[in-house]
């Protein structure tokens, strides 16, 4: 029990961890908090500085997710565990003690948590994204329909049933999360990711 609230604890400092803003200031210059769309994620990141800080943000997020999940499987080595630290992980993202309870909204995050639940599934997910932003240019959309994905793919190949409940929960999570985007995909106003700089 200590060494998975201690693992728990750590899965959500290190989800706190902002990866954009830190990033963007020291390398950059540049407080995504005053520009574009105000949320310090690869996107965001992305549209404002270019393609080097959207890609590298995405990357360490990814990997806060990685970290997080590898915390409970690893070091309370237990399914559930993995499970309960790779949902603090996204919650420290989304609600960054170092950034007065804010953040962002955990797509980049959850994906590497699910690299470590569930490689093949998180592998297909990516690609679903991929598709959907290059076709369409929005990586909202592409979000929403990866992060739908999760659970569906979770029940098909068959996962243990703690990483169906996390897919079912990180779906709910990331579309709630994604409310505005999904009121702009429908009155058309939301912005397209174009070629980066």
């Amino acid at each position: 029990m200590t060494e998975m609230i201690i693992s728990c604890l750590i899965s959500y400092i290190i989800g706190s961890i902002p990866n954009g803003l830190i990033l963007g200031k020291a390398v950059w210059g540049v407080d995504l908090r005053e520009h574009g769309s105000k949320n310090i994620g690869a996107t965001n990141a992305w549209r404002t500085i270019g393609r080097a800080a959207g890609i590298s943000i995405f990357a360490l997020d990814l990997l806060k997710g990685v970290i997080g999940a590898a915390m409970g499987l690893y070091a309370v080595a237990t399914p559930l565990a993995g499970v309960l630290c790779g949902i603090l992980v996204v919650v420290g993202h989304s609600w960054s003690m170092f950034l007065g309870f804010k953040g962002g909204k955990s797509v980049a995050t959850g994906l590497g948590v699910l690299v470590m639940l569930m490689p093949q599934i998180a592998g297909i997910v990516f690609l679903v994204w991929l598709a959907i932003v290059f076709v369409t240019r929005y990586v909202s959309l592409g979000s929403i329909i990866g992060a739908a994905f999760v659970p569906v793919l979770a029940y098909i190949f068959s996962q243990p049933v703690e990483y169906l409940v996390f897919g079912l929960l990180a779906a709910v999570f990331i579309i709630y999360r994604h409310k505005a985007n999904i009121s702009r995909l429908m009155n058309g106003t939301e912005s397209k990711i174009k070629a980066a700089k």
